[in-house]
């Protein structure tokens, strides 16, 4: 099943900004896909640096979604979205890169939608969310690198 920008913020009472075109169809995508400041990165390619434990708190994704980061200077937020028992999500992960902000489990098409961006399909899988990071030209970031601020 296929959806457009304009039956996903119906759908979820989120919004976009007005220059993006809402008739467009949101691919779904179940490899590496990035939306601003974030990445998401299906498991298998990032768990050797993943400490997963049993005991990891899950929750539901709910209808209204959950704000998985809000962008710079407290910004527009990227928001997981997903049909109600789908997908699940949780903050409790150790990552030794420390980029992750969680991870998710969907058992059915999730998306992710920030008002700039759009939204962008997750095919179900297990993925890792994380913070996306670039090679620093000047000398104000750690090891030459920093995060990427949407």
């Amino acid at each position: 099943m296929t959806m457009t920008l304009s039956e996903l913020t119906a759908r979820t009472g989120l919004d976009v900004l007005d220059h993006l075109e809402r008739q467009v169809t949101i691919p779904v995508v179940d490899g590496l896909q990035a939306q601003g400041d974030l990445i998401v990165v299906p498991y298998a390619y990032v768990e050797h640096s993943m400490d997963d434990h049993a005991d990891a708190r899950w929750q539901d994704v709910p209808a209204a979604g959950i704000e998985l980061l809000r962008s710079a200077a407290g910004g527009n937020p990227h928001t997981l979205v997903a049909d109600p028992g789908t997908c699940r999500w949780t903050t409790d992960v150790r990552d030794t890169v420390r980029l992750a902000l969680g991870m998710l489990e969907t058992s059915a098409v999730a998306y992710l939608i920030h008002p700039e961006h759009g939204g962008t399909g997750i095919a179900p899988g297990r993925y890792v969310v994380r913070r996306q990071r670039e090679r620093a030209t000047d000398r104000t970031a750690w090891f030459g690198n920093r995060m990427i601020a949407d």
